[in-house]
């Protein structure tokens, strides 16, 4: 991927020196308010696969009981200069901005981006608290993507997704979130949600989430337009990473059998096709995954 020598994004936050391996809020030994073992290990490994904030899988991050109430609070500064992991968040931030920018002024509307947060081990958000074991996710409550950068050697190493434009993908999905939350898809999501059963929400989990895939192709496809930022190969780092991350594909090596019903994602074939759209396509009303008869 192309990107070194490209215009860095101001609105990144170094919080990795702060600490804050708390655990989650709430929770006490795993058993506290009737969660079981098994209902947390699917919210952090729905974490793991890009999801929206986890902590709302838990129910805690409109609970009182276990929502912490705010944010850090206090300036965060910058991520040194020679931190190379960084400067690539960075860019491909800016990067996520410039496309999302433009997308928004074709359609009349203004873009407001979010900020992404680096921390380590721990973070305090406003949906909660917030571990490197959920993987990267989306906190709507406060606009910020929180990433603990050890997630892409959890990535490649074992999730078998290698590669720098894997990784800008897991950016690009997790500021889609971000983009659904500025269009009121995640709202009216998160209201139907609290109207279904279980296996219903888990459904509509599962097309918020291709959705995300689909616009995270979005920009890939603008940002190649304008920039030509891919290179040989970097295509199929991004499809390989979609289809290791695929419901299917993580309960298989997980727990060695498939529940069909407790997808929040989707299979790994429905994470490549709708990337792939989104990708093909630059569309972002093709990425209408509420509407579509088959995922």
């Amino acid at each position: 991927m192309r990107w070194e020598g490209n215009r860095q994004s101001d609105n990144v936050e170094d919080r990795r020196g702060e600490g804050g391996g708390m655990g989650l809020p709430g929770l006490g030994g795993l058993g506290g308010r009737g969660l079981s073992l098994g209902t947390v290990a699917v919210a952090l490994v729905a974490g793991w696969i890009f999801g929206i904030n986890p902590l709302a899988l838990l129910g805690l991050a409109s609970d009182p009981r276990g929502a912490t109430s705010t944010a850090q609070q206090g300036p965060a500064p910058a991520p040194p200069p020679e931190d190379r992991q960084a400067a690539f968040v960075s860019t491909v931030l800016a990067d996520t901005e410039d496309v999302w920018r433009m997308l928004f002024e074709r359609s009349g509307g203004v873009y407001a981006p979010p900020r992404l947060v680096l921390f380590r081990g721990g973070v305090r958000t406003a949906c909660g608290q917030g571990q490197a074991a959920m993987g990267p996710f989306y906190c709507p409550a406060d606009r910020k993507v929180y990433i603990d950068l050890g997630f892409y050697d959890t990535l490649q190493q074992q999730l078998g997704a290698p590669g720098d434009f894997a990784q800008a993908y897991v950016i690009a999905h997790e500021v889609a979130h971000h983009v659904q939350h500025l269009l009121g898809v995640t709202d009216r999501v998160d209201q139907r949600r609290g109207r279904t059963s279980q296996a219903q929400a888990n459904a509509l989990s599962v097309r918020m989430e291709l959705q995300a895939d689909c616009l995270a192709g979005v920009w890939a496809h603008h940002a190649q337009a304008a920039r030509q930022i891919l290179e040989q190969g970097d295509v199929e780092e991004a499809l390989n990473a979609a289809s290791r991350i695929g419901d299917d594909a993580l309960q298989r090596r997980s727990q060695g059998e498939v529940v069909p019903e407790s997808f929040t994602h989707g299979t790994s074939a429905q994470r490549v096709a709708w990337f792939r759209r989104g990708l093909e396509g630059g569309d972002v009303q093709g990425c209408d995954t509420f509407q579509a008869r088959q995922l």
